[in-house]
């Protein structure tokens, strides 16, 4: 699957709980996977999440080789907007998506705690993909 901000939107799309399927806005369904995002918090249906867990991998790995643990073992997510070939894929919504549904799948995780964040450059995280689990997906 290409990295495209459309792909990754379909996949959150599937994977996210659907309207019919919140019963109450303040609490998260039962056994949703509940990812502190960058801006955002996100509920996604386990099942769903884990089916599209190949997809996600496919998304991730069209980033540049530097957010591999295998890698530079993780970058800034202001580089994220680049696919590995130099292409521009997408804006910081989608792109915090994208990160979103890798750490719901296991894929990826943030380099640094929340509380460091500040001290990076922009102030934005660092994540790291999991080559391995990527691979393995």
């Amino acid at each position: 699957m290409e990295l495209t901000a459309d792909n990754v939107n379909a996949v959150a799309s599937r994977a996210l709980f659907r309207d019919d399927e919140i019963t109450d806005l303040r609490t998260p369904p039962d056994g949703a996977v509940i990812v502190d995002g960058i801006v955002s918090k996100y509920a996604f249906h386990p099942e769903r999440l884990a089916a599209e867990r190949g997809n996600i991998a496919a998304l991730l790995d069209g980033l540049d080789e530097s957010f591999k643990s295998t890698g530079g073992g993780g970058m800034s997510f202001l580089n994220a907007c680049m696919t590995k070939d130099g292409e521009h894929w997408g804006e910081h919504p989608t792109m915090g998506m994208l990160f979103a549904l890798g750490i719901g799948s296991g894929l990826c995780s943030y380099t640094l705690p929340r509380e460091m964040w500040p001290v990076l450059p922009g102030g934005v995280p660092y994540i790291t993909i999991d080559a391995g689990a990527l691979e393995a997906a």
